[in-house]
């Protein structure tokens, strides 16, 4: 049967980024702040009432990690565990307004911006390149929002050093990488010749991840189908959804489910729950490592229309 195969890596231009400017550990870029409320706050624009001091900007370089090893009995030691840690961001920032009232105003409006992340969910830091490649995380306030407290301070202007809390050490691409496998057209038995169209989709293909770290892929599959298998062949891991498992019964065409690897879940489009009808205990929803790794994607009872969306984001060790 034929195959569709196309791979996607297209990053969209950043909205409203403000002028680049020289951050240590990263370099000529340009910072934005995302509050979880979706408002932008450009933190680079030097002509605006608030901007990033470039001086005291750090933990934006690699991720931290806690090794765990054992003795050797011919001396040293061999290493047994990398455990990625959360990751802590110092950020400096200066505010200012043209009178008292306005800094005031400017001062707590932007305080709340990062305070809201404890009551409301993470913020989003984003750093976008010249090219346009932007990279993310997610930040929770720590501490840090308090004034210089020095002289002539707390008028028209002062400084805080912000400590920027992540509970995921590594950097997201703001551009996702998907692939999208459908069937192709079936075909009449007797013309123009006997032929045979599979029941199934068999797609083996080579996913690149082009970040530095594993991600954890999304899938959604559009039917007809009745059971979905995915396997990564270099591990031999792998996970199937049986739909006459579940109280829908067969994946109709046109109707979705989406597989999510991390957290685990399996919904349906009107939000049904069907992760029962994975092949527990076998299943191992897996991840995909960086660089090439081949995967195959099969589906039982397939028909027109019956497709496999695969969509992630990389990650990366650095802004």
């Amino acid at each position: 049967m034929p195959l569709i195969t196309a791979p996607v890596i297209a990053p969209p231009d950043p909205p409203n980024t403000p002028p680049a400017t020289q951050i240590p550990e990263v370099g000529y870029s340009s910072v934005t702040y995302i509050d979880p409320t979706g408002t932008r706050w450009p933190m680079t624009d030097l002509t605006a009432d608030w901007y990033t001091l470039a001086e005291g900007v750090s933990g934006l370089g690699a991720a931290p990690y806690v090794l765990t090893s054992d003795p050797h009995p011919r001396g040293g030691a061999r290493l047994r565990h990398v455990q990625p840690q959360p990751r802590t961001i110092i950020w400096p920032v200066l505010v200012k307004g043209s009178d008292h009232t306005s800094f005031t105003d400017n001062w707590r409006a932007l305080g709340r911006a990062f305070t809201r992340t404890l009551h409301e969910g993470p913020g989003t830091l984003e750093i976008a390149r010249p090219n346009g490649r932007i990279r993310q995380i997610r930040v929770y306030y720590q501490e840090g929002w308090d004034g210089q407290g020095r002289t002539a301070t707390g008028i028209t202007w002062d400084s805080a050093v912000l400590t920027l809390w992540c509970e995921d050490p590594y950097y997201v691409d703001a551009a996702p990488v998907s692939v999208h496998r459908e069937t192709g057209a079936l075909v009449d038995y007797l013309v123009p010749y006997p032929s045979v169209s599979s029941s199934q989709v068999l797609g083996a293909t080579t996913v690149m991840n082009p970040g530095d770290v594993d991600v954890w892929p999304t899938w959604t599959i559009t039917g007809p189908a009745t059971l979905i298998t995915f396997i990564r062949e270099d591990t031999g891991e792998s996970f199937a959804l049986d739909m006459t498992e579940t109280s829908h019964g067969a994946l109709l065409s046109g109707e979705t489910v989406t597989i999510s690897t991390d957290p685990p879940s399996v919904r349906s489009a009107t939000g049904d729950n069907w992760i029962g009808a994975l092949n527990w205990p076998q299943a191992v929803l897996w991840s995909l490592p960086p660089g090439g790794c081949p995967v195959t994607f099969q589906l039982d009872g397939s028909g027109p229309g019956s497709a496999v969306d695969l969509t992630f984001y990389p990650r990366y060790e650095m802004a």
